[in-house]
């Protein structure tokens, strides 16, 4: 009759090694090792690497703006927006980032006296022309009258809008689009105010076109 073998017995049976089961230590194996690979940095050569920045070096161009009647130099990609340019090569913040994509009018500058949406304008493309912020409305400490209008009318209430609207203001006055309160509110439609402060820059403007009309 067999029998098992003692513990002691040299003939003794080792169990042989068993296959991982489906057991959730056995997937986190699996899986920490999957994600180690996703993970691990991928081999570029110091070749590419230095070639990859001598593309990017190579896409730089030097753009000369004339902004508030000083010329200044910039380094930056051709797909630069002015507004970009303005707010973060030139440190000129009082033009407005908003909507970002030309329906909020925040970002209205004058380009060759015209107002222009800053945000949808490539910087290098205003290179030779006379470029206005709301930097430049004031001359020193005397604000434009538009700037002393919007004050006198509280034509504003969280002031994000306010740059924008201004040189809209100024703008539509220069047009000739400010010779009723339903012509102004057309021709600064662009302009939104989340305040809702239309009446009182409608009344700022107006204002300021009567000045310019008798003077």
């Amino acid at each position: 009759m067999s029998t098992f073998p003692s513990p002691d017995s040299p003939d003794e049976i080792q169990p042989e090694p068993q296959p991982e089961d489906g057991t959730r230590r056995s997937f986190m194996k699996q899986a920490g090792g999957i994600l180690g690979l996703a993970l691990a940095p991928p081999l570029v050569s110091q070749a590419e690497r230095l070639t990859a920045f001598s593309k990017t070096v190579e896409g730089v161009s030097a753009i000369k703006l004339n902004v508030n009647g000083t010329v200044r130099t910039i380094h930056a990609e051709p797909r630069v927006t002015l507004l970009d340019a303005l707010r973060e090569r030139l440190d000129l913040t009082g033009t407005k980032k908003g909507c970002d994509h030309g329906q909020c009018g925040a970002c209205t500058v004058h380009v060759e006296g015209r107002r222009t949406l800053s945000c949808l304008t490539l910087a290098i493309m205003t290179q030779g022309k006379e470029i206005t912020t709301i930097e430049g409305l004031a001359q020193g400490e005397q604000l434009h009258p538009m700037q002393q209008a919007f004050i006198k009318h509280d034509g504003f209430q969280c002031g994000y809008c306010t740059p924008g609207q201004i040189m809209s203001g100024v703008a539509c006055i220069r047009e000739g689009k400010a010779g009723s309160d339903a012509q102004v509110r057309e021709y600064m439609s662009g302009n939104l105010c989340r305040c809702g402060a239309y009446p009182n820059i409608v009344a700022a403007v107006r204002e300021v076109a009567g000045q310019s009309a008798n003077g």
